[in-house]
């Protein structure tokens, strides 16, 4: 009887001692899975991203009507003779 609770004892100062020692760690791990995770997403959004944006590189340099469309829409590009015409929203009133 003595015996079986010396060994209980024992066990449970054990588990004690694991538990102390390496629940920090476990906590730890499981942070850093979270963050890799995340990481491997934007990764992969950022891929997605930058191939979208190389078909754009592509029409650009290869499509001469798009070209002209992004430079007038984007950069605000006339041609000779146009007369560019800016619309400024009215402010609200409150």
């Amino acid at each position: 009887m003595l015996s079986t609770l010396k060994r209980a004892i024992w066990l449970f100062v054990f588990a004690a001692v694991f538990l102390v020692l390496f629940l920090p760690g476990f906590g730890k791990l499981q942070e850093l899975r979270s963050k890799n995770r995340d990481l491997v997403d934007k990764i992969r959004r950022l891929n997605i991203e930058n191939a979208l944006l190389e078909e754009e590189i592509k029409k650009i340099a290869n499509d001469p009507v798009y070209k002209e469309r992004v430079a007038r829409e984007k950069m605000g590009v006339v041609r000779k003779g146009e007369i560019p015409i800016k619309i400024i929203p009215e402010k609200k009133k409150r």
